[in-house]
């Protein structure tokens, strides 16, 4: 007959750093071309003229400008209309 005690639940185990995301460079700063604007999980900012979108949803400069910030309507999939801030490079 086993004795090994029941294991019961561990709560001190996350340990990984965190994302680093959100805006890296503000409205009114100039930037280069391929700087990184915004880090983000999922499309909560879009990318607008003089920007490029990647892969995971990192907003980076297109050309040389200075950074500005925009509220602009987008459509969804479903056809309802939400609020976004849309990043411009100018």
């Amino acid at each position: 007959m086993s004795h090994v005690k029941a294991g019961g639940s561990s709560k001190n185990i996350h340990n990984n750093a965190g994302a680093r995301l959100g805006v890296k460079r503000f409205g009114g700063q100039k930037v280069n071309t391929g700087e990184v604007l915004v880090r983000q999980t999922g499309s909560t900012k879009i990318a607008g003229p003089g920007t490029f979108i990647s892969k995971n949803y990192t907003i980076h400069a297109a050309q040389d400008g200075v950074v500005s910030f925009k509220k602009v309507k987008k459509g969804t999939f479903t056809g309802r209309t939400v609020v976004r801030t849309q990043v411009i490079v100018s």
